[in-house]
């Protein structure tokens, strides 16, 4: 991240929304919302003096996922590029009674700024990228599993942060009762394969061995993996699967859904094993649940914006999954990474490597290659009323004036020549080339007397 921030041909625009693009491939026109920080950004130098000094130090942090504190104006995370703190307004003393300014009085530089505005900034691009993520399942949809109502089940984010030095407990790892767990439970595909989701998340297998293995060479714990199937289908992934199994973790395979019910001092984890048909119950002292990737929450929004779809998942559909992983049904719009589907680090960076190239490669021939079936307006039928307007997906019609009456106008660049439009038209005046009433009436006209010559000759 700190290559990419000092790099002379990227500007980051961090802590920004896309409110909306228009135009076609080679000339797309984006606003983005740039979000106000309340501070100069060109003034603050990332000394972290405000974020030491602000007093109301009690707000959840949402990179710790909640099992952490933070101040109201704070950093994202330590790494964060470029290292500039923000004001949380929903939680600052100044934005609720005008009281405090205590960052103000300690800033060195002068950089913070309460009056500060978001800023809309408009951008040119010839082609573009969404590497828009995922988002984590949400355990507490599925109740079986005690998420959110039972203690000492969590998730395997919040357990990466635990057990982490510079996490919220600096790297210890206790119950709620403040004692050394010594025996854990990882639930696989939470949220994967199931009622939830149909698909396989792809990564929960790898991750779930990585926590084995950390449970066992930090805490020491005993471990049991509940597994449905183990997916260890990438470059060496096996021979650490075969590393965990050395470590002395239990594997148990369960067929349907796994239930923890709280117990005395403890929790009970109670499943049925694939092999054997019998019940099975374990008690625990902490349960760690693998949860699987989602779309973002605002993935169908980020898709209408954009003018790309979304498969039947939730996540962008790319134009082809074979022949254009990357590409999308909008010209000059690329996929990279897990917005496109679930997939592991080297996947994504595969991804995000051919999305750039194949950007490169448009970008360098300075054309592109039209779908000769695009659709067309009749002037001379056309009413205006409309219609075609509302009915396309891809947003290539606009309705201009001309000589007093207003017509519509499809944009051939846009156009994807999906014949909704054609459709739609009350008055014929949508046509779609080589799909004309004379072209299809001629077509079948020739398949008749095809078949009629046939059956003289016979």
């Amino acid at each position: 991240m700190v290559s990419v921030g000092r790099h002379k041909n990227i500007t980051l625009l961090t802590y920004s929304e896309v409110e909306s693009v228009s135009g076609v491939v080679g000339d797309f026109k984006i606003q983005v919302r740039k979000k106000a920080r309340y501070l100069d950004e060109s003034l603050c130098t990332g000394c972290g003096t405000c974020v030491e000094k602000c007093p109301w130090k009690k707000i959840p942090d949402k990179f710790e996922y909640g099992l952490g504190n933070r101040p109201a104006i704070y950093f994202h995370f330590a790494q964060a590029v470029p290292k500039l703190p923000v004001i949380d307004t929903e939680h600052c003393a100044y934005f609720i009674n005008k009281k405090c300014k205590a960052c103000e009085k300690f800033c060195p530089t002068g950089a913070i700024n309460f009056e500060q505005e978001d800023e809309i900034i408009e951008i040119n691009a010839g082609v573009i990228i969404l590497a828009t993520g995922f988002k984590d399942f949400d355990p507490a949809k599925s109740p079986q599993y005690g998420y959110g109502t039972l203690d000492n089940v969590i998730s395997g984010r919040e357990f990466e942060r635990l057990i982490n030095t510079g996490g919220p407990t600096s790297g210890e790892v206790l119950t709620v009762a403040g004692s050394k767990p010594k025996r854990i439970a990882v639930i696989h595909c939470v949220g994967s394969r199931g009622d939830q989701n149909e698909y396989c998340s792809r990564v929960c297998c790898m991750y779930s061995l990585k926590l084995a293995h950390l449970v066992r060479d930090v805490l020491g714990a005993e471990v049991l993996e509940l597994y449905r199937d183990m997916r260890t289908f990438g470059k060496g992934y096996e021979a650490f699967y075969e590393k965990v199994r050395s470590e002395e973790v239990e594997f148990i395979r369960y067929e349907k859904d796994v239930q923890i019910n709280e117990q005395e001092n403890g929790l009970l984890v109670e499943t049925v094993d694939v092999y054997t048909g019998e019940a099975i119950k374990e008690k625990v002292d902490m349960v760690i649940l693998s949860t699987g990737m989602e779309p973002q929450a605002d993935q169908q929004q980020v898709a209408s914006i954009f003018g790309v779809s979304l498969s039947p998942d939730g996540f962008f559909l790319e134009k082809h999954p074979k022949l254009a992983p990357v590409e999308t049904v909008t010209d000059g719009v690329f996929l990279a990474g897990a917005c496109q589907s679930p997939k592991d680090i080297p996947d994504a960076v595969a991804q995000g490597s051919a999305a750039a190239a194949s950007a490169l490669s448009l970008m360098d021939s300075g054309w592109v290659t039209l779908d000769p079936f695009t659709a067309y307006i009749d002037e001379t039928a056309c009413s205006g009323c409309k219609i075609c307007i509302g009915t396309c997906p891809f947003g290539a019609v606009e309705v201009l004036s001309e000589n007093g009456r207003d017509v519509s106008y499809i944009n051939e660049i846009l156009c994807k020549g999906c014949g909704t439009c054609v459709a739609a038209c009350p008055a014929g005046a949508a046509r779609q080339t080589g799909f004309t009433n004379e072209q299809i009436t001629a077509e079948i006209e020739g398949i008749l007397l095809s078949a009629f010559q046939k059956e003289a000759v016979v």
